[in-house]
């Protein structure tokens, strides 16, 4: 064991954690309490590969698709459990997004035959892929161990910018690795090898992007490339490079891209990429040392010796990861609980803290979108990327920015410096240095306010504030334009003039689901009011704040013989026919699930609902089916399904309503029958973190409701006791009588005043303090019944 592993390991078990209500003590090596398996199936799309958190590595298999699946990949993260055959391990992955996956770059696939036939031809099939068997696999936070069922043991680990891969190959069959460089998991437009034995060195690039492009003809385009640079412990011997159908052997050099087909996917027979073999009889166990960098192979070479020099044991490597890990999961501390429970919790934790990713190298330059290279702004630590805006806004980046106020920070910076690269537009779904346009509304202004009342205060706001006005009040001609759309619209606020002009997105304007687009853009409205606050302009705050209330534009009150909804509407003020049960005009989501969707207005929501109670028996219909069974996820477009963005804010509104019980019993039911410690035990996409970070807030008994603020709306907590570490903050949270069956708030002290709010202020967040609950199988009706939260309408 060498030196650095042990100063490694003693730092990771030093001092255990004592419990603050005398439970069971809280264990040091939190990593353990992770299991990265849970959303590896039922679309869930994460990968269980190592990555430190917000790494721009992510060190994981690519498995093959499922017989008579749709796509050419297995899932959008590599990974799907029931999926029984690896093709490779992708330097880089994407936590838990949709589509057909996004990076998945350089595949490096072991293989114990000899290599005669071009791995990317239609005849190799599945030739040079071995079979999986989950007995033989482990995972945990900073590593991942496999024995494949070609004899080879892999096993994985990686730093911020590096990976390393240890191949253990049997000494009796040949022992080759291919570099799949063209096999993105949407495929490439480019790529290219270099061999070079002397040197035990393989090397070079993936030009790729091309995410979500099969849903927009117009945009199929590659916007990223990535550099490689892998240093070998073992000396090889050159094998060869392939392109299409051709294989060269022998040859040091090679290149070429699968291109994205007439579908928006890599066609049968295209690909391009490299192998080296080694001698297995004298040097079965190999390691290699892989760079990246997406600025040049200079990049790549750099970061590798900066962070993974020569001579670093893999389990050096894992071990640093896991004690950086179980720093940063050890912010977030509980006791008690089961060992699912707290499983299922730190996975999430876990998960929610895997992105945005680090982009820039590790001397600070970065690609930019508009294909220059860049350094990190004055005060910025880094740059990160893949936003995916639409989602996160809601309560990822809230949590990020909680633990990590220096990470938000420079997250927000990240996007500001994207929109300067981008023509002065913030993208909705940024995937490296590509805009997507994926998604709609315009995310960012809730998304920057978010951060900025969390506590991330160290960007340029005046600067972020200014750009974002202007982009909510001028319209571009991308704006007025409608390539990509609807789903990949490369306008900001597609339709904006339509927006300012009727105060509403009328039917058949640019964008994606205009009634949905309403709702989107009134939070970007309300969010961009608290920017405008933040930065001084009083002026500006009063205009935002007014439009975020143009959702009211939308509300039908004769929409249905049920009651008014919000609505898809005409240009000249008429309403078509309307069905709640379809998500026509709306985005991944019904008319009924999006009709609860204004987070920061509930007061408005109930007075054109018809008041407290006509609102209490329609979220009542919307959470319970007719016989009073729970319709949380799966009851049909006219219930809730809180395993998507739309309804997740739900469940909070009862608190406004004066009845969080509730909220309290919804919640629960919702984290018992969709999160379970399983593969499937995860809602659908974890979207980069955001379901996962509603999870988290659940389980503490808190939820950030409003786009842009930072008070919270009180659940139940889920466990005895919880402390939050924040730089210069603890919040710390007991809760007797905590159980997954006892949901219930029996009364509240906020740092040792007894409290009948539902509710903490902003400043709770900032400060910290400390929350005594008393929790109970029966439903409370009393508690927090008067004092609800307060609502943030047009004034």
């Amino acid at each position: 064991m060498s030196r650095s592993f042990r100063v490694l390991v003693s730092a990771v078990l030093a001092a255990a954690p004592v419990s603050l209500l005398g439970a069971t003590p809280l264990p040091a090596d939190l990593a353990a309490e992770v299991n990265p398996f849970i959303g590896t199936t039922n679309a869930g799309n994460v990968y269980p590969g190592p990555s430190v958190p917000f790494g721009m590595v992510a060190f994981s298999p690519e498995m093959t698709p499922l017989p008579g699946k749709r796509f050419p990949i297995a899932a959008p993260g590599g990974y799907e459990w029931r999926s029984n055959g690896v093709r490779g391990f992708s330097l880089t992955h994407v936590n838990g997004t949709g589509c057909t996956g996004a990076s998945g770059d350089i595949p490096i696939m072991p293989v114990t035959l000899p290599v005669e036939l071009s791995p990317s031809s239609v005849d190799a099939g599945m030739r040079y892929a071995s079979l999986l068997d989950h007995g033989k696999e482990m995972a945990r936070p900073g590593s991942y161990e496999v024995t494949l069922d070609n004899g080879v043991a892999v096993g994985l680990g990686a730093t911020a910018r590096t990976a390393t891969g240890r191949f253990s190959f049997p000494a009796d069959k040949p022992a080759n690795l291919l570099f799949r460089t063209s096999d993105s998991e949407v495929g490439s437009s480019d790529s290219r090898i270099v061999i070079d034995p002397a040197t035990r060195t393989v090397r070079g690039s993936v030009t790729s992007g091309n995410f979500c492009g099969y849903l927009a003809e117009d945009r199929r385009e590659s916007y990223y490339t990535l550099h490689f640079v892998a240093e070998f412990d073992q000396p090889f011997e050159v094998g060869g490079t392939w392109q299409d159908e051709t294989l060269q052997a022998g040859a040091r050099e090679g290149g070429g891209g699968t291109t994205y087909g007439s579908k928006g996917h890599p066609p049968a027979g295209k690909g391009a990429g490299g192998w080296i073999s080694f001698d297995a009889t004298r040097s079965p166990v190999v390691t290699a040392r892989i760079g990246i960098s997406y600025v040049d192979e200079a990049g790549a070479r750099a970061n590798l010796r900066r962070e993974n020099p020569a001579g670093t044991p893999l389990e050096t490597v894992q071990a640093a990861t896991r004690a950086h890990w179980n720093r940063t999961l050890g912010q977030v501390r509980i006791g008690g609980g089961s060992a699912d429970e707290r499983t299922v919790f730190y996975t999430a934790l876990y998960h929610a803290l895997l992105a945005p990713n680090l982009f820039s190298d590790g001397d600070g330059r970065y690609r930019g979108m508009d294909g220059k290279v860049h350094t990190v702004a004055k005060g910025q630590g880094a740059q990160y990327a893949n936003y995916s805006g639409w989602d996160v806004y809601r309560s990822q980046l809230q949590l990020v920015t909680l633990l990590k106020p220096d990470v938000g920070s420079d997250i927000a910076q990240s996007l500001l410096n994207q929109a300067d690269q981008n023509g002065g537009v913030w993208d909705r779904w940024t995937h490296l240095s590509g805009a997507t346009g994926v998604m709609n509304g315009d995310p960012s202004p809730p998304s920057v306010a978010a951060i900025h009342a969390f506590g991330g205060r160290a960007f340029d706001l005046k600067r972020a504030y200014a750009s974002l006005k202007q982009a909510a009040t001028v319209p571009t001609v991308h704006d007025l334009g409608r390539r990509g759309c609807p789903v990949l619209c490369v306008g900001q606020r597609p339709g904006l003039d339509q927006w300012m002009k009727l105060k509403y997105m009328p039917v058949g304007a640019p964008g994606w689901g205009m009634a949905s687009d309403t709702l989107e853009m009134a939070a970007a409205d309300f969010g961009l009011a608290e920017l405008a606050m933040a930065a001084g302009d009083r002026e500006g705050a009063s205009l935002f704040r007014e439009r975020s209330g143009w959702w009211r534009n939308l509300f039908n009150p004769d929409a249905t013989a049920q009651g008014g909804y919000i609505q898809p509407r005409n240009a000249d003020g008429s309403w078509p026919a309307f069905d709640p049960a379809s998500d026509e005009e709306f985005v991944e989501g019904s008319g009924a699930q999006y009709l609860w969707m204004v987070p920061f207005d509930p007061a408005g929501l109930v007075e054109v609902l018809g008041g407290r109670e006509a609102t209490v028996q329609r979220l009542d219909a919307f959470f319970r089916k007719p016989d009073g069974s729970w319709a949380v996820t799966k009851s049909g477009p006219l219930h809730a399904e809180l395993d998507n963005e739309p309804s997740i804010a739900a469940p909070w509104l009862y608190n406004f309503l004066g009845q969080p019980w509730k909220t309290q019993e919804t919640v629960r039911q919702a984290m018992r029958q969709i999160w379970t410690n399983a593969p499937e035990g995860m809602p659908g996409n974890d979207d980069l973190g955001q379901m996962s970070s509603w999870y988290v807030w659940s389980a503490l008994g808190l939820y950030p409701v409003y786009p842009g603020r930072a008070e919270l709306v009180i659940g139940s907590p889920l466990f005895p006791e919880a402390v939050i570490q924040r730089p210069g903050a603890t919040i710390t949270i007991k809760a007797r009588g905590a159980a997954m069956d006892a949901p219930y708030v029996q009364a509240l002290s906020v740092d040792g005043r007894p409290s009948e709010r539902s509710w903490l202020p902003a400043s709770f967040v900032q400060r910290g303090g400390v929350l005594e609950f008393d929790l109970g199988a029966q439903k409370n009706e009393r508690w927090g019944s008067s004092e609800v939260p307060p609502s943030h309408g047009p004034r």
